[in-house]
């Protein structure tokens, strides 16, 4: 909360000057707490704005992370550009638990594809598969409930068009260790995969795409 406050008189009014004063092209400013993507339509004003930014953040005591900052050619001409300088594909950056790629749909019109970041995919299976070790003994209808949520949240969050292929990951690897841990519980356990089918059925939500394109949810450009 404070440093959302803090950033937007050191970084939000001061990009807004900034923008009128010196951009001739298109800026846009995604910001979330204190994580934030620039884009810019032309190369030269995004070499300044980082080293104007880089001023600016020092005379408040604040500084880029150097491993999170990076200047990229990114958009519907990358690929395009790229080529021609036999550059190969255009690099990817990761921002809010995605990772963001040029792509195109089948009939060729350019998007922005998302994914779940591949270590946030395995991190949060990992956290998951040791829980349900811990608690195997449990009730299966506790556990059960407990999925159900566990699986439900990550899915409101990450069921963005585009990550269906993460979402499917997710529950089948979900599903799995629940099955493991369910017959680790004794070794003359009766339970089949036929009978945990059931089980899975109640409690494991299918995925589904949940939120629009972001151009179908908003279309923000600052007024020249």
């Amino acid at each position: 909360m404070l440093s959302n406050v803090y950033l937007y008189y050191v970084l939000d009014l001061w990009v807004e000057k900034w923008r009128k004063k010196s951009a001739r092209g298109d800026v846009i400013v995604v910001r979330y707490a204190d994580d934030f993507v620039l884009g810019f339509q032309n190369h030269d004003e995004a070499v300044q704005f980082l080293e104007d930014l880089r001023e600016r953040l020092e005379k408040f005591g604040l500084a880029l992370h150097p491993d999170k900052t990076r200047l990229i050619e990114f958009g519907r001409f990358a690929a395009e550009n790229r080529k021609k300088r036999r550059q190969g594909k255009p690099e990817t950056f990761d921002f809010l638990g995605f990772t963001h790629m040029c792509a195109k749909t089948q009939t060729g019109r350019f998007i922005v594809k998302r994914k779940t970041i591949s270590k946030r995919l395995r991190a949060k299976l990992k956290e998951v598969k040791t829980a349900l070790m811990r608690t195997r003994h449990q009730s299966v209808g506790e556990t059960g409930v407990w999925l159900r949520a566990v699986v439900q949240g990550y899915f409101n969050y990450h069921a963005i068009p585009g990550n269906m292929e993460c979402l499917e990951a997710f529950r089948t690897q979900i599903i799995r260790a629940w099955y493991r841990a369910l017959r680790r519980r004794s070794q003359r356990t009766r339970l089949n995969w036929e009978r945990f089918r059931r089980f899975v059925d109640l409690w494991i939500p299918r995925p589904r795409i949940r939120h629009p394109y972001p151009n179908d949810r908003f279309y923000a450009k600052h007024p020249r």
